[in-house]
């Protein structure tokens, strides 16, 4: 028999799984206007750690309901994993909803990074939809009194081989079943897969495009107000004089904050609050000290000033290898302060009521913003709600969790009244942690064949995430409180050099990292240090093919002994026609490649630019990527995720740096700091190497090294110039030697 919507309406019941994703829910309450959540099950705290992890909920209006502890972030995991858990379900796509991120119902899954969504909690899903269905077999093997063997599972309806049936919701009858995972229930082979694998499109896409609520700028509740903070000019500045009378009598101003050096204003209408900030901006004055490492200067200070250099790797017969080689080859590439850039700026709603706190937050990760939080205002975790909402673009710590924290202390002095909190441009702009600037120095040596025997890696950079993760003095406005919280940098992470380790079988390799207390604020950025390291690595084996007078595809073939990465490499060889367009006139080509963090998604790139000598400029024309995430789950969505990267890549590449001098941060709009406009994005080509019978990869930051030094290799083959600087632009083109 079909399955009908009628027969779930019918049924009821709920089934409670755990997994390793634990619940979480969306805002409730009275909202005016605000982002849709489905809610068809009820709020309440997560039970029980030892329960596994998440649940997966069957209504009584007959859906299902995955709740997951991993964040939206605009990367399609909601999608991904709905495909996943349905299909171990056996249950309708259309029927399935899912919840992310709430303190007051979710375990501590910490925060959604590392492009380790599907990777990590996919896995946890599929094993917990698996056994929910297990479970649910043997219930109804109990009640028939039959052999589970005998029975089979469509759309969410049990039968026999008699065509007797029940439905999931029919056979629970309204009760709640709790059940931990017993690894006794086996997820299907790929062979039997009929969702995975499939287009499915994004609802919140559609979402987006019809204008509907969707971020935490939307959420508009009953008798919210709006504000404004006034960071001050630069890193460490303190106010001097201030008289903020002029600024109360403004028209719907309802308070002005000040705590030390924090300053902010709440008002009716946001308008109003923006007036009331251009006056404050207006006429406060502030004592600024000065940044004493130029912007001209400052690769040099990176290699003057770095702490004593941290060995990560380093083969006993490096130096005595490198001595032997035939052929030697050293250089030195930077990378420039990067910043995320987000398109919207930074906003979250915090609402302090009956001494209880709630934010709505565009964080990566609700636990740690709630004991951030706590550390913050000196009050339990107990007394603090953290609730995940889409924000306007992140991948990496931007200043979502900032802004969190300052609607949060503007709530307290506020109390009782939602307070809705946006940054300015500029805000954004001068105040989120950017990516590290770095320095990359490399040698190596290769025999006659071509086969490289050693190669050496000296990095310098400032750290790569301060995330706040419990630590209040982390938030850049506690430390202008009246009563400063410390900032307590800790230890530099290891993403400094991420994908520093060359994948290539290479015999003698050395690692040296220089850890460097920089000028400007750092913190995650999508891929980290892989980024700048991928560059630089992808890069310089170009030069080395220069010198082994090989094609750079052969090159890196004849140094590779991973198949799967000779895969990508001679997919995009043959998906560009590699050999004959080099023969192309007033072209340049480009190849790159990498395994990102050496363990997740495989990624072949190659880059193709128009030369003009006439008007000594080049222009991005085309990219074509081929990459391998294992098990492909929604062939629309990795295609999505790897061809933003490319585009994002491609800006950080080819136009964007943080400029600043002694008084502080210049790139404070987007005149002063460019990106990628759309007249400008190149045609992007993604071909997937789909392989279903092995697990899923993280694919998300997979594209962001090997596409700046495809286009740097690109330019080189086109022009003559390589360039070792990003950006790379047309004015650091020696136009003499293009042919």
């Amino acid at each position: 028999m079909d399955f009908s919507r009628r027969k779930f309406l019918k049924s009821s019941g709920q089934l409670v799984l755990g997994f390793q994703l634990i619940p979480l829910f969306s805002c409730t309450g009275s909202a005016k206007s605000q982002p849709e959540t489905y809610s068809g099950i009820p709020v309440r705290p997560h039970g029980d750690k030892e329960l596994i992890d998440s649940w997966i909920r069957l209504d009584a209006a007959g859906h299902v309901t995955i709740l997951t502890g991993k964040q939206e972030l605009g990367q399609g995991i909601r999608t991904t994993l709905l495909q996943m858990a349905a299909e171990e379900l056996d249950v309708p796509f259309e029927i399935c909803h899912i919840i992310n991120g709430d303190t007051g119902q979710t375990a501590n899954e910490g925060y959604t990074a590392g492009s380790n969504s599907v990777e990590g909690s996919g896995k946890a899903i599929r094993q917990a939809a698996a056994e929910a269905k297990r479970y649910m077999l043997t219930l109804a093997s109990q009640t028939w009194k039959e052999d589970v063997a005998n029975l089979s599972v469509e759309n969410g309806i049990i039968k026999n081989k008699s065509n007797k049936e029940i439905s999931y919701w029919k056979l629970l009858e309204g009760k709640h079943i709790e059940g931990k995972i017993t690894g006794n229930a086996i997820p299907k082979s790929h062979e039997e897969h009929r969702l995975v694998g499939k287009p499915i499109a994004r609802d919140d896409i559609k979402n987006l495009v019809r204008g509907k609520a969707h971020f935490v700028h939307d959420i508009r509740l009953d008798g919210m107000v709006h504000a404004r903070v006034l960071h001050p000019p630069s890193y460490g500045a303190k106010l001097r004089t201030y008289d903020f009378s002029e600024v109360s009598k403004l028209e719907g101003v309802l308070k002005v904050i000040r705590d030390g050096s924090f300053i902010a204003v709440i008002a009716t209408r946001e308008y109003q609050a923006v007036k009331a900030w251009m006056l404050m901006k207006a006429i406060s004055e502030w004592e600024t000290p000065k940044i004493k490492v130029s912007q001209d200067s400052l690769f040099e200070d990176m290699k003057a000033k770095s702490m004593s250099p941290e060995t990560i790797e380093n083969s006993p017969d490096f130096n005595s290898e490198l001595e032997n080689a035939s052929k030697r080859v050293k250089q030195e590439y930077h990378r420039p302060y990067h910043m995320h850039a987000s398109t919207g700026p930074s906003c979250a709603v915090a609402e302090w009521k009956s001494g209880n706190l709630t934010v709505w937050s565009p964080t990566q990760g609700v636990y740690p913003l709630q004991n951030s939080l706590s550390d913050l205002l000196g009050i339990g975790t107990e007394k603090i709600r953290c609730i995940g909402m889409p924000g306007s673009g992140c991948y990496g710590h931007n200043g979502a969790d900032d802004v969190s924290a300052e609607a949060a202390l503007i709530a307290r002095s506020f109390p009782e009244r939602p307070v809705r909190l946006q940054w300015m441009r500029e805000d954004e702009h001068q105040w989120e942690p950017y990516g590290s600037a770095m320095v990359i120095q490399l040698e190596a040596g290769i025999d006659e064949e071509g086969k490289i025997i050693a190669w050496g890696t000296n990095l310098f950079s400032d750290t790569h995430s301060t995330r706040p993760n419990g630590n209040g003095g982390h938030y850049i406005s506690a430390r202008h409180l009246e009563k400063a919280l410390e900032f307590r940098k800790g230890g530099f992470s290891g993403g400094s050099y991420r994908n520093a380790i060359p994948l290539y079988t290479i015999p003698s390799k050395r690692l040296l990292l220089h850890n460097y207390e920089g000028p400007l604020r750092t913190s995650a950025l999508r891929g980290l240090g892989a980024y700048g390291n991928i560059f630089a690595l992808e890069s310089f084996m170009d030069e080395l093919a220069l010198a082994a007078e090989m094609d750079p595809i052969e090159f890196r073939l004849k140094n590779l002994n991973d198949a799967r990465a000779k895969a990508v490499l001679q997919a995009v060889r043959q998906k560009t026609s590699w050999n004959s367009a080099q023969n192309a006139a007033n072209k340049g080509f480009g190849v790159a490649f990498s395994k990102y963090k050496n363990s997740a998604s495989y990624f072949a790139v190659v880059a193709e630019i128009t030369v003009d000598k006439t008007s000594k400029t080049f222009k991005l024309e085309k990219l074509t990527g081929v990459i391998d995430s294992g098990q492909c789950i929604n062939p629309d969505g990795l295609k999505n995720q790897t061809e933003g990267g490319m585009i994002q890549s491609a800006s950080w590449t080819l136009l964007e740096k943080v400029d600043f001098d002694e008084n502080g941060v210049l790139s404070t709009d987007w005149n002063s700091y460019p990106i990628l406009r759309s007249k400008e994005v190149p045609v992007v080509e993604v071909h997937i190497i789909n392989r279903p019978e092995l697990a899923p990869m993280g694919a998300g930051e997979a594209a962001q090294g090997p596409v700046a030094a495809a286009i740097a290799n690109a330019v080189f083959n086109g022009t003559g110039t390589r360039v070792r600087d990003l950006p790379i632009s047309a004015e650091k083109v020696d136009w003499n030697k293009v042919n």
